[in-house]
């Protein structure tokens, strides 16, 4: 008989779910190896019936049977969730936290004892399956454990692992950029409304040019002033618009909001 792995969530909010949704949808594991736990019944009964998946309101249960345990929890929920599931953990569970600012030390100190950890941070974009994930390994990591977590997070879009000092980095660069490119395709869309083009056109314009502005990058290779150049023709309208662009600082605010973010973040831990 074939071994079974057990995957277990704690919480089945929107990153579980989307990690849920990637993890069927990829044939990584079957429905009936996977189960969760939600704080209400509602949720819990939502989710079954979403994913077709063994769900629950006990967090020690899920966590008994879990050969990997994914934490996901808002950062403010962890310790008492911790404190619930710590003597439930077995030497051999492999834990999966998805909590932003909690360290691999923090986590450990929390269950009081040496546990098998892993510290990833996917983005918002694992909605639909276009996530960016940083994976933090501890220190003694096999590679086995190293190659299930990545496989799990690759369900849902990329992953990369990065040592847990890179992850305030990680957060100002991918973390937290989706709210930096919202903001540019307002702009963008506000801009073609004032030129004309209806509001829900323009929303559609903007957000297609840079999901294909990206695609183009990350399959081509290209470096990004490569492709900039490509656009730019000599005494052309895009060179105008560039010239306006590096003008306000640009590259400069980004930069610049990028630091902020990563200093707050360091501030956080």
């Amino acid at each position: 008989m074939d071994f079974k792995m057990k995957i277990g969530f704690i919480g089945l909010g929107n990153m579980a779910t989307a990690m849920i949704g990637g993890i069927i949808g990829k044939g990584l594991y079957q429905r009936d190896e996977l189960i969760g736990s939600a704080k209400t019944a509602e949720t819990a009964k939502r989710v079954a019936g979403q994913f077709g998946i063994e769900t629950c309101t006990d967090n020690q249960r899920v966590a008994a049977c879990a050969d990997v345990l994914v934490l996901a929890v808002k950062p403010v929920f962890l310790p008492e969730v911790i404190a619930q599931i710590k003597d439930s953990v077995g030497d051999k569970t492999l834990v999966v936290s998805i909590a932003a600012g909690k360290t691999i030390a923090w986590l450990e100190d929390q269950f009081g004892k040496a546990v098998r950890l892993v510290r990833c941070m996917p983005n918002t974009p694992a909605l639909v399956g276009e996530a960016c994930t940083c994976v933090c390994l501890k220190d003694g990591t096999s590679d086995a454990d190293r190659e299930l977590v990545l496989r799990m997070m690759e369900s849902f879009g990329t992953a990369s692992v990065l040592p847990e000092r890179l992850i305030n980095a990680f957060t100002g660069v991918a973390g937290s950029s989706p709210a930096y490119v919202f903001l540019f395709l307002e702009a963008l869309a506000d801009a073609a409304v004032c030129a004309g083009i209806p509001r829900a056109q323009a929303y559609t314009f903007a957000a297609q040019s840079v999901l294909g502005s990206a695609k183009l990058m990350l399959e081509t290779g290209m470096h990004p002033g490569q492709l900039k150049d490509m656009v730019c023709s000599p005494g052309g309208t895009t060179i105008a618009a560039v010239k306006v662009l590096e003008e306000k600082g640009l590259r400069a605010a980004v930069m610049d909001a990028v630091e902020a973010c990563v200093e707050k973040a360091e501030g956080m831990a």
